[in-house]
């Protein structure tokens, strides 16, 4: 692999390495060359990361970093850095700063002045809103909802919306959040979707009763990414049923 000048790792910078959200022959060429050049790589978890890292022959150590020491992983991050060492943030799946603490390391690293690159990649959202079928001009990113304080006012903001909104879900929450969303915004389109460009892919499309009935039949596993239609979309279904003899 040919890497320009502008392209090397270089000393004291902190590369933003985008990994693949399932299957591990998405890995860029250049995602595993800045893995191998790391002297040191944060990763949520290291035993999860282990494996991708093994499929590309990266050997540099790596630490945790995530929800849980974050306030206190960022100084020393900092101080690796300041010291010369090349350091790389991955996270368990997909891009590191979507949903993830990684945001807050990046801030604190432009905020010193300190080097920044981004080695650019999959992030679940992009792949679920091209599969879901609706509308793909205009869209919002909500991530999670919270699952107290706050969860009403978001859910009632989202049915007001009038792109199409894309939000991350767990397996503890999917029926809830799928039977709220109905509650909240009506019967309109979505998508459901799971174990993305992994072996057992699934996409389950259509209106929110028949996804709430399709996960009360069915056991959730895995992690899911829920697309729901905008008002601006569910208008334009209303009228073309409306048309429909």
């Amino acid at each position: 692999m040919i890497l320009t000048d502008q392209e090397q790792f270089s000393a004291g910078s902190l590369a933003v390495v985008a990994t693949p959200i399932g299957n591990l022959a998405d890995l860029s060429g250049r995602a595993a060359h800045y893995l191998r050049e790391a002297d040191l790589i944060l990763c949520e978890d290291t035993r999860h990361s282990r494996k991708l890292l093994d499929s590309c022959d990266a050997r540099a150590a790596t630490t945790s970093y995530g929800s849980h020491n974050v306030r206190a992983k960022v100084p020393w991050v900092l101080e690796q850095l300041r010291a010369g060492k090349k350091v790389a943030l991955v996270c368990d799946a997909g891009t590191p700063g979507i949903s993830d603490p990684g945001s807050l390391l990046i801030r604190s690293v432009i905020q010193e002045a300190i080097p920044v690159t981004m080695i650019p990649g999959a992030a679940a959202l992009i792949p679920a809103l091209v599969l879901s079928g609706l509308r793909t001009d205009r869209f919002v990113f909500e991530g999670f909802l919270p699952h107290k304080k706050g969860r009403k006012t978001r859910l009632e903001a989202i049915a007001k919306e009038p792109r199409t909104v894309v939000m991350y879900e767990s397996v503890h929450r999917i029926r809830k959040t799928l039977a709220e969303l109905l509650e909240h915004c009506g019967d309109r389109h979505a998508a459901v979707c799971r174990e993305l460009t992994k072996l057992y892919e699934e996409i389950a499309r259509g209106k929110l009763s028949e996804l709430v009935a399709h996960f009360e039949k069915k056991e959730p596993r895995g992690e899911f990414v829920i697309v729901l239609a905008g008002t601006e979309e569910r208008t334009e279904q209303e009228e073309d049923d409306s048309d429909t003899p």
